[in-house]
């Protein structure tokens, strides 16, 4: 493993990354600034979790010891990348944005915003149901030799860079901001489902990146560029560790991130049951019983 003073001390300047960071902290500072001017105060903490913690760690992964040695070493690139499609958006995801930009908009813009988010493309990445396959697919390249070109080829570089993060934020948001994505109990009990099924699907790629005895990306010499850097094997099964480890951890604040919308979900729709009326009700089980 590199000593600590390297890794502290391992920094470059990533310009996808730093474009994207540049761009989403000037986009919630003016929705910061807009809500003002619309008399509505924004939480200094969820401001200050936006920028240090999620576009904090944006900046960490992308310009520090991660991005610095994630074309060399297999097991920083894996970092990288499953850090910032689980870690990174749920960060920012604690800064509301979608509440934010609610709250900025004119009544034409929050028009707007419905509209996009209702469209069907991101409804099918804002689900949990997406989630599984998302990740899978991923993380299977990392099993064939496409995984030396998303570490060496600058383009890829760039690519994974910027969209990562975004389809990581359209897997999270719908978890933190419910309010945006509302589901019914009955569709959250059958997400539970796949979050399980999605607990078992992503540690497969890491399982049989560790437990495989040849490289599978048939990159299997290395300029050492110091003593500490592991032999192509090492390096994949490190991977495989990171990667396993990782998709593990990640998804248990998911469960409960779900547990609570499911809650918050159940007690809505019981309050909805409570304001009808018999007649209602009656109509209601007709109508679910195929009846007029």
């Amino acid at each position: 493993m590199p000593p600590l003073e390297l890794i502290i001390s391992a920094w470059q300047i990533d310009w996808a990354a730093l474009a994207m960071i540049s761009t989403f902290g000037v986009l919630y500072g003016l929705g910061i600034r807009a809500a003002g001017r619309n008399g509505q105060t924004w939480p200094l903490w969820r401001t200050l979790a936006f920028y240090l913690l999620g576009l904090g760690s944006l900046a960490v992964l992308t310009c520090g010891f991660s991005g610095v040695y994630s074309a060399d070493l297999r097991w920083a690139f894996t970092l990288k990348v499953t850090l910032l499609l689980f870690v990174v958006p749920l960060l920012m995801g604690l800064g509301r944005p979608i509440t934010l930009a609610r709250a900025a908009l004119s009544a034409k813009g929050v028009e707007t915003l419905n509209t996009v988010l209702s469209h069907r493309v991101v409804r099918f990445f804002s689900n949990s149901l997406a989630a599984p396959l998302i990740g899978l697919a991923l993380f299977s390249t990392f099993l064939t030799p496409a995984f030396h070109t998303l570490r060496a080829d600058p383009l890829a570089e760039i690519l994974l860079t910027v969209c990562i993060p975004l389809l990581g934020l359209l897997m999270a948001l719908p978890i933190i901001e419910e309010a945006d994505f509302q589901r019914s109990s009955a569709y959250i009990t059958l997400e539970f489902v796949f979050v399980f099924i999605e607990l078992l699907a992503d540690a497969v790629p890491g399982i049989l990146l560790r437990l495989n005895g040849q490289v599978l990306d048939h990159v299997t010499t290395t300029q050492a560029m110091a003593g500490w850097f592991p032999d192509p094997l090492r390096d994949q099964q490190l991977a495989g560790d990171a990667l396993w480890f990782i998709c593990e951890i990640v998804d248990l604040p998911l469960i409960i991130l779900m547990f609570i919308r499911f809650s918050r979900s159940d007690k809505r729709e019981a309050r909805g049951f409570d304001q009808l009326t018999d007649a209602q009700l009656d109509e209601l089980n007709a109508q679910h019983l195929n009846r007029r």
